[in-house]
């Protein structure tokens, strides 16, 4: 990732004034590390654009490549030119973030965020008003230690102890009367 053409032509010039910025930022000159910053994020810019397509992911480079420098800030040697020193640090974090898009891209699908199961609102609280109906008969059918093991531990969101103190049944007693009443309900509730 060589820098772009019309950054090549002030490249000697720029690094002097960057080294020179980064040695002062090193020495703790804010006034130099915001400048340097600054100057530099239009470069590192124009170095992700080339990489990423979309701006939003671009600009994330960008930020990666800042939050590295200023972590690291402190390894960069006066002795050497600061602009190699600037990309390979950013393309480490731009490929860093093309790994990113192509694993996102790769899971991801792309659908209307006003997507319905049918298009009239009514329809739709109808479908969960009766499921939900259809839920409480149910529990309602359940033996009454099956009931009373769902609506402490899954509608009242009680732990097991807590569920063992308030219903005097002992907690596999309650594990057993769960897993019965979730096997009894899966069969009330399931295809027919």
């Amino acid at each position: 990732m060589s820098p772009p053409a019309e950054d090549r032509s002030a490249g000697a010039g720029q690094d002097v004034g960057w080294s020179a910025l980064m040695v002062a930022a090193q020495a703790g000159d804010r006034a130099a590390y915001r400048r340097l910053l600054t100057e530099i994020t239009p470069y590192l810019r124009a170095l992700a654009r080339r990489s990423l397509r979309r701006p939003a992911d671009a600009e994330d480079a960008v930020q990666d490549v800042l939050l590295t420098l200023h972590s690291i800030r402190q390894t960069y040697d006066p002795g050497r030119p600061f602009q190699p020193w600037l990309v390979a640090i950013a393309r480490r974090r731009i490929v860093d973030r093309v790994r990113i898009q192509i694993r996102t891209t790769g899971r991801e699908t792309a659908i209307d965020p006003f997507q319905e199961t049918f298009a009239s609102p009514e329809t739709n609280e109808l479908g969960m008003e009766a499921d939900a109906i259809a839920l409480r008969r149910a529990i309602a059918e359940l033996p009454p230690g099956q009931r009373q093991a769902v609506e402490l531990l899954k509608l009242k969101d009680m732990s097991l102890k807590e569920a063992s103190a308030a219903s005097g049944a002992s907690v596999p007693a309650l594990k057993v009367a769960m897993h019965r009443a979730l096997k009894a309900l899966k069969g009330a509730l399931g295809p027919k």
